[in-house]
């Protein structure tokens, strides 16, 4: 199976949110590593899978996403 990898900018470009949203409140919240992203060669920088993003953003009702607030920003 073929993954879709994506720097923090392409994705917030797929699902609009910021970039800086992104690092500081989606991940290890709602995106978790090994599932949703990986490091390369122990690094700081994420690539994140877009499939298992995709899955989880379809099969999971909005009504129960936990994504920050406007005030949490």
């Amino acid at each position: 199976m073929s993954h879709t990898f994506l720097t923090t900018e392409q994705l917030s470009k797929r699902i609009h949110y910021n970039a800086r949203t992104i690092r500081t409140q989606l991940v290890d919240q709602c995106l978790f590593e090994g599932r949703h992203y990986i490091r390369p060669f122990g690094g700081r920088k994420f690539l994140f899978i877009w499939e298992a993003i995709e899955e989880d953003l379809l099969a999971t009702p909005a009504s129960s996403i936990s994504m920050p607030t406007y005030a949490e920003i």
